[in-house]
C-alpha cells in the first residue's frame, strides 16, 4: 500500500493554468503507449482525496452535480474544504477539512490494502507530504509550457531528495516519471 501523488504537468510544473482548467491537456488525450496507464494506475487504488479546487472543476468539467452517474470513480473519495461545497446523492463522496492526518488514516483503513490516490491540488498533496504520509509521486509531464497557473507541489522538498524509481517516454508529447519520497530518519 502507497500513499501516491498521481498527477498531469506541463514542463514548467503547473498542473493547471492560470484560469485553473486543463484544457491544455485534452490535446494529449491519444498518446502512444499510454492507453494502459491509467487503469493500471487506478486498479490499484482502494480511496482518493482532492482538494476543493480539484473537486469544482471535475463537477464544472463532467456535470456529475447535475447526474451523479457521471462521476467516473466507484471508490471512496475524500474532498479536502474549508467551505461549503455542493453535494450530491449516490456517490461515496466525503467532506472533511482540517489536518490530513486523521483522515488519512481513515482512507488507509478504507483502502483495504490498496493504494490511496491524491488526485491534487499540489498544496493539499504538500500537506500529506509535511506530515510524513505521501509515498510516492507520479507525474505525467506534457511538451507544453503554461507560464503561470496551479503549482505542481508548492513544497520545497530538497533533503532528502525524491528518489527515481522510473522514467517511461510516451509518444513524442509525454514523459511519465515515478519518484519514492524517502523519509527523513528520526534524530
Amino acid at each position: 500500500m502507497a500513499t501516491q501523488y498521481y498527477t498531469a504537468s506541463s514542463i514548467d510544473g503547473f498542473i493547471a493554468d492560470s484560469d485553473n482548467s486543463l484544457t491544455w491537456l485534452f490535446q494529449f488525450s491519444e498518446q502512444t503507449g499510454m492507453e494502459d496507464h491509467y487503469p493500471k494506475f487506478i486498479a490499484q487504488v482502494g480511496a482518493m482525496a482532492m482538494g476543493s479546487t480539484t473537486y469544482e472543476w471535475v463537477a464544472d468539467h463532467t456535470g456529475f452535480l447535475d447526474d451523479p452517474s457521471k462521476w467516473e470513480y466507484t471508490i471512496p473519495t475524500w474532498v479536502f474544504s474549508s467551505r461549503e461545497l455542493p453535494r450530491v446523492e449516490g456517490p461515496d463522496i466525503r467532506f472533511v477539512s482540517g489536518d490530513v492526518a486523521p483522515v488519512h488514516e481513515e482512507m488507509v483503513r478504507t483502502a483495504e490494502g490498496r493504494n490511496v490516490w491524491l488526485v491534487g491540488g499540489g498544496d493539499l498533496v504538500g500537506q500529506f507530504h509535511d506530515q510524513g504520509l505521501l509515498d510516492e509521486v507520479l507525474i505525467s509531464f506534457a511538451s507544453v509550457f503554461l507560464g503561470s497557473g496551479a503549482p505542481l507541489l508548492p513544497r520545497r522538498i530538497v533533503t532528502p531528495p525524491l528518489q527515481l524509481l522510473e522514467a517511461t517516454a510516451y509518444g513524442a508529447d509525454f514523459a511519465t516519471l515515478r519518484y519514492a519520497v524517502r523519509k527523513t530518519k528520526a534524530l
